[in-house]
């Protein structure tokens, strides 16, 4: 944000009935955060009201603001799209999100951040997704462990692929999405952050093979297995799943805004509709990672099972 431009943090005591009852404009520059009395904490009622909801004295407050404050642009885009998440459909919503990721693609915060980074080359792979079939039941398993199956173009290609599966082949009654390796997925391959040719194609391509929307077409069917840390791509798109299990030590974090980004796997559609716009905001602004239990509690997942493991046995 330009010296010109008002600060694009605002907090409000939602304490003050009229605070409480307010309603946020969608095109609001700014990242309304309300502070309520721990006592009486409700997040969830006050979405209407204000962006992130956090308990007075939160340490969270001031890493919002920090957020805030090393990336503007990204933290007030985040929330406008975030408004809205409750009345769109799943497609208008990664629209949206996928415009909006797009446009900061080519903006001075995420340009700052690639320029703190070497791309580093990596050697040919094979099979980034592999799929197993046995009667009924179909596994789908994330295959760069070596990575922590960051979520490259090949990966991203090959789930859709596989996901059209069951959506062709009704017989199909059970999806298991896993993960082999330490981790289910730490998110997005970094070295392919921003090496598109241009931003707007790479909306027309992600809008196009779009993860998430392969696993929503078939969400009633799919159960999604979590272990080791997920993060990014690694929640949003297991998020879109109807039953999602994570082991007991696994975390879940939305690192995004501090590329100067957005989540822009579909985790602005597929969060929201699990633990609603407040928290989603809460995780991307702040950055830090949540355990299975708070995670359980917030309704993110739907189990905690410590009988998942890796592909290879590996948790």
């Amino acid at each position: 944000m330009s010296d010109s431009h008002p600060s694009p943090v605002r907090l409000i005591d939602l304490d003050d009935d009229a605070a409480s009852h307010a309603e946020l404009h969608a095109g609001l520059a700014a990242v309304v955060v309300g502070l309520i009395d721990p006592g009486a904490f409700d997040d969830r009622r006050y979405e209407h009201a204000a962006d992130v909801v956090v308990a007075r004295g939160d340490p969270a407050i001031d890493a919002i603001c920090a957020t805030i404050a090393a990336h503007p642009i990204a933290s007030v885009a985040l929330v406008q799209v975030l408004r809205g998440a409750g009345g769109r459909s799943i497609d208008d919503g990664l629209l949206v999100e996928s415009a909006t990721y797009s446009a900061l693609q080519g903006g001075p915060e995420f340009a700052a951040w690639r320029a703190t980074r070497r791309r580093r080359a990596r050697p040919a792979e094979t099979d980034p997704v592999l799929v197993e079939r046995d009667g009924h039941r179909v596994t789908i398993t994330l295959n760069r462990p070596a990575v922590r199956n960051a979520l490259n173009t090949a990966m991203r290609d090959a789930l859709v692929e596989a996901f059209a599966l069951p959506a062709l082949d009704p017989s199909i009654t059970e999806v298991h999405l896993r993960g082999a390796g330490p981790s289910f997925s730490t998110g997005g391959d970094l070295d392919e952050f921003g090496s598109f040719d241009d931003p707007a194609s790479a909306h027309l391509v992600r809008m196009q093979q779009s993860v998430g929307r392969a696993i929503a077409a078939v969400t009633d069917r799919v159960t999604a297995h979590l272990h080791g840390p997920c993060m990014g791509s690694g929640i949003e798109l297991p998020a879109f799943a109807g039953r999602v299990i994570a082991h007991p030590e696994a975390t879940f974090s939305l690192p995004e805004v501090s590329l100067g980004l957005i989540p822009g796997a579909g985790g602005t559609v597929s969060l929201p509709r699990r633990i609603g716009s407040a928290r989603t905001a809460l995780l991307a602004l702040t950055g830090a990672a949540i355990d299975a239990g708070t995670a359980l509690r917030w309704g993110l997942v739907d189990a905690v099972d410590d009988d998942i493991a890796g592909a290879d046995g590996a948790r």
